[in-house]
């Protein structure tokens, strides 16, 4: 029997601002794969220092564990839509300066470092205000087919169109990527600019409240809704798993099935198209079982998908665990997604958010660490079975709150709710 949980077979209007936001975020996702494809092949040529080249994506994680909570409270305080239009266009702005430099011939491994901690940093504010304004934008009940939208639009736009893009583009000039990234950025914020809405209306603060006190407030809610908590931690777990999969999936691929970059780039796609599928499912599983029953099978199918690359040698054999991982990696996301927008108290999305974000992004760079020394110790394909095993404790970690009847604040909780079910 359908629950409120499996609401969301609802489409989202695209008039409204959901259709602007939807174009926004796409765009965005174009230019970050430019970015993200050719940072690394302009590090190479500025330095023959592995170490330094792998800093610049490292310092990319950083401004999360750092300005995470921050970016939260700070979503919660102020417009939401003029927060995501100042940060694209302070953003589109720096990665022109970028593109300048590369023109002129002034980049550097340093210039690279200080502008990916720059671009994070700002990352911070604007997706925390971004997970925040979507309810406004929607319907409740379809905020999960608003989010499976903006997933599938921006995994088309960032992994099928803007990363063989950024060879091309590069072929024309080392500064091209960088020019169309700034152009996106800008494009992006006058989409958002349009939008008629804020975001979601906020109580005033009460006196004296400061930002550490609200960003506090905001680990306790996600602490006392039992669902969100299971998510969090599982998410975490998930993400550990992750991070030494995606650290190690070149080697895996390359040097256990001896597949060479072929091999490699085809179990890529593999994941992208998976992803592309996930929408399309998740509406039928969330339908049947509601979101938290959803996110539970999506993970114990992806622990199969990861013991099959593990220990199955076979090309063909891996190319379809991960197209299999991708979808319900899919199905994953926009369940955790649209349950955090569901359960979280008008006025502390954003900080919720945020928490729950922080927490997550922790684990990939420990997973990736992890990836590595298990690589070298017991095999090329351990890592996968290290995730898949991180995978198992994140759904055992789900199981207390498997029930899609949760409630929004648990019942000990309830004396000091600071919301009401929906």
């Amino acid at each position: 029997m359908a629950t409120a949980e499996t609401a969301g077979a609802r489409a989202p209007a695209w008039r409204g601002g959901f259709g602007r936001l939807w174009s926004a975020a796409v765009l965005s996702s174009f230019g970050d794969s430019l970015r993200t494809a050719a940072l690394p092949l302009l590090a190479v040529t500025l330095t023959d220092r592995p170490l330094l080249v792998a800093s610049v994506t490292a310092c990319g994680y950083l401004p999360w564990l750092v300005f995470g909570l921050l970016g939260g409270a700070v979503a919660d305080r102020v417009d939401q839509r003029r927060a995501m239009w100042t940060v694209d266009a302070v953003r589109g702005l720096l990665v022109a300066g970028l593109a300048v430099a590369v023109a002129l011939g002034h980049a550097s491994i340093a210039l690279l470092i200080a502008l990916a901690v720059a671009l994070t940093t700002l990352q911070t504010l604007f997706d925390n205000a971004a997970t925040a304004l979507l309810p406004a934008l929607v319907d409740h009940e379809a905020l999960g087919s608003a989010n499976a939208r903006l997933m599938t639009g921006q995994r088309i736009a960032g992994g099928l169109l803007g990363g063989p893009a950024a060879p091309l583009l590069l072929t024309a000039g080392a500064a091209v990527p960088f020019a169309a990234d700034a152009a996106t950025f800008l494009l992006a914020a006058a989409l958002v600019a349009s939008l008629r809405t804020g975001g979601a209306e906020r109580e005033p603060r009460p006196a004296g409240s400061t930002l550490r006190r609200e960003i506090a407030d905001g680990l306790r809610t996600l602490w006392r809704d039992r669902a969100l908590r299971a998510l969090c931690a599982a998410t975490t777990l998930c993400n550990i798993g992750m991070g030494a999969l995606i650290a190690t999936l070149v080697v895996l691929v390359t040097g256990w099935l001896d597949a060479g970059t072929a091999g490699y780039a085809a179990a890529a796609t593999a994941y992208t198209v998976g992803n592309l599928a996930g929408a399309a499912v998740n509406h039928r599983l969330v339908a049947r079982a509601g979101r938290l029953r959803a996110v539970l099978l999506a993970g114990a199918v992806q622990i199969a998908a990861l013991v099959v690359m593990g220990s199955v040698r076979s090309l063909v054999a891996v190319v379809a665990a991960m197209a299999v991982f991708g979808l319900m990696g899919v199905v994953w996301n926009v369940n955790t997604t649209t349950l955090m927008q569901q359960r979280s108290p008008a006025g502390m999305l954003g900080r919720v958010s945020s928490a729950f974000r922080t927490l997550a992004v922790a684990g990939a760079p420990l997973g990736a660490l992890l990836g590595g020394a298990a690589a070298t110790a017991w095999g090329l394909n351990t890592p996968a079975l290290l995730a898949a095993a991180f995978f198992v404790l994140s759904v055992t970690a789900l199981i207390p709150a498997r029930k899609a009847d949760v409630p929004v604040v648990a019942p000990d909780d309830a004396a000091t709710a600071v919301h009401t079910p929906r």
